[in-house]
């Protein structure tokens, strides 16, 4: 209680507005302060009220104090606020009291909780998802707890959306993973089967290739076994045409060289089709001058066409080619010998011309022409036209012509009018200026004498030495026969003007070798030439190296005289 002593203060004097003066000075300044707070206050009161969050006051112990309503509106129960104040804030938590602890702990420990996610009971009984930033503010009278309360149903639904597009996309990808894991186990044992398959086809190709070798080696085999006897008899005959016989005699003589004539062309064509369809045949390209393959072509069509009462020329110009001598050769006998056998009069001509660097090759025929209706059936196997051959046939020769060609890369071209004739045609590569070409024996045009030339025939066959004797004694030779290489030692005492031998021979000896010792054993470099049945390229090339002239047998007696003549002229 105040003694009257004591003066009397009141606020004024404590803040400076004691006198009246004093009033006056700062009352408009503090009027102004007064209504700047209040209009904060009302500011901070129409956030409050009209906040999208929810915001509320509680104690310490959870009870809360103030809140607005967009709290109410969250815990559903916009139209009546004050439901909300009052309420402990355990009651508001899904977790109840245990989760209110836990949250208070967590204040009491940091003085704030951030993005605190939980669920809100609502009134209506249900659950609303909320996120909460809670505020632990310390006073005088005791802590206060303020809490910031977000509606986060639609982030939820969204993450729940989400999540369940997730678990979708995971099932998805789980399902094509399975998908997948059995495609590709169906896929190794595809795999796994297409290698099975592949060892199987190595196998069976393995197997057809032996097959075919074992074939090529029979072929090879039967064309010299078949060819042998045949080319006996041939020379047996051609000795018998060279003698002066009977009139009846003599026309069976010429039928059965004609039959044997026909064996042997049947023979060499199936031969030759059989080694063609097994690839068994390997061009040997080279550079040669045309005058050898001319000459060779024109001895052995010449007298043929005479024979048909036809006129057989040849146009050339004096060029060296690049392709197998063997193989173009044989195409052009083919195409030849076609002309002759269908042509009933006229002429059958062979013409070449150059064409930039390749050489146009035809020949043209004065026959009874091709229907075009049937010009690419010729060229199929076993195909012949039956009208107008004058000499038998299995129609191969075109079929012959046709792979040989596509074995060269050349073309063969047909143009045919009925009633007037064909012409067959193919292009070749012509050598370069700069390349020189290889030398090959020819045949001369003169025929020497062979009356007492000393020839030595190296063959194992003792028919075809019965036949050579006969067929070069009847030319006028001094002839000794052997059956190989030591028999030829032991019995010839003087070199002989020529050799004569057969490729294959007993023991594994080789017409090469045989000449090869006799040369040694005279110390001569003796002419001599293989006579063989066998045609493979492998074969020609060893002789092309041996530098020895080479006849296939069944032999053509002209052939095989016209290459002594040469062998003798050297």
């Amino acid at each position: 209680m105040k003694k009257p002593s004591e003066p009397s203060v009141s606020v004024d004097d404590l803040i400076g507005l004691g006198g009246q003066s004093a009033r006056k000075s700062y009352y408009p300044a503090l009027q102004r302060k007064i209504e700047e707070l209040e209009a904060e206050r009302n500011r901070y009161k129409w956030l409050f009220e009209n906040a999208f969050h929810g915001i509320f006051q509680a104690t310490l112990n959870g009870r809360i104090e103030r809140s607005n309503p967009a709290l109410a509106r969250i815990c559903a129960v916009e139209d009546q606020p004050m439901l909300v104040q009052e309420r402990e804030l355990a009651s508001l938590l899904e977790g109840g009291a245990a989760e209110f602890i836990e949250i208070r702990q967590r204040l009491l420990d940091r003085g704030q909780l951030f993005l605190y996610l939980t669920r809100f009971k609502r009134t209506d009984g249900g659950f609303i998802p909320v996120s909460m930033n809670l505020l632990l503010r310390r006073e005088q009278e005791g802590a206060i707890i303020e809490g910031f309360v977000a509606d986060v149903t639609e982030r939820v639904r969204m993450q729940n959306q989400m999540q369940a597009i997730n678990e979708a996309l995971e099932q998805r990808v789980d399902e094509r993973t399975r998908e997948l894991l059995a495609l590709n186990e169906r896929l190794r044992d595809e795999v796994a089967e297409r290698q099975l398959a592949e060892q199987q086809m190595a196998l069976a190709k393995e197997a057809a290739e032996n097959a075919n070798r074992s074939k090529d080696k029979y072929l090879a085999a039967a064309s010299h076994d078949l060819l042998q006897p045949l080319n006996a008899a041939r020379l047996l005959v051609s000795a018998l045409r060279e003698r002066q016989l009977q009139a009846y005699e003599g026309d069976l003589v010429e039928r059965v060289h004609r039959a044997l004539s026909g064996a042997e062309h049947l023979l060499s064509d199936l031969l030759d089709i059989s080694k063609l369809d097994q690839n068994a045949v390997q061009p040997d390209i080279q550079t040669f001058p045309l005058s050898h393959l001319l000459r060779n072509l024109e001895a052995e069509f010449q007298s043929l066409a005479e024979e048909a009462g036809l006129e057989f020329r040849i146009r050339a110009p004096n060029l060296s080619v690049r392709s197998d001598l063997r193989l173009l050769s044989r195409i052009l006998r083919n195409l030849i010998g076609n002309a002759i056998r269908y042509t009933d009069s006229g002429r059958v001509l062979l013409s070449m011309r150059r064409r930039g660097d390749r050489l146009l090759i035809q020949v043209w025929d004065t026959g009874p022409g091709i229907p075009a209706e049937r010009r690419d059936e010729i060229f199929l196997e076993f195909r012949q036209l039956k009208s107008g051959a004058k000499r038998g046939g299995v129609g191969l020769g075109l079929a012959i012509v046709d792979r040989i060609a596509r074995m060269l890369d050349y073309r063969i071209h047909l143009d045919s009018i009925e009633g007037k004739g064909s012409r067959f045609g193919l292009m070749i590569p012509v050598a370069e200026a700069s390349e020189s070409p290889q030398q090959f024996a020819s045949t001369p045009s003169r025929d020497v004498t062979l009356n007492g030339v000393r020839v030595l025939v190296v063959d194992n066959e003792p028919e075809i030495l019965v036949s050579m004797r006969a067929l070069l004694e009847g030319w006028g030779c001094r002839v000794d026969t052997v059956q190989g290489a030591d028999e030829a030692l032991q019995q010839t005492l003087e070199p002989p003007a020529m050799i004569l031998a057969d490729y294959h021979l007993d023991n594994d000896e080789t017409g090469i070798d045989a000449i090869r010792l006799l040369r040694e054993h005279f110390g001569q470099p003796l002419p001599a030439a293989m006579l063989t049945a066998d045609r493979s390229g492998e074969t020609r090339r060893l002789f092309r190296e041996q530098g020895l002239a080479v006849l296939n047998k069944p032999l053509k007696p002209g052939k095989l005289r016209a290459l002594m003549n040469h062998l003798l002229a050297q």
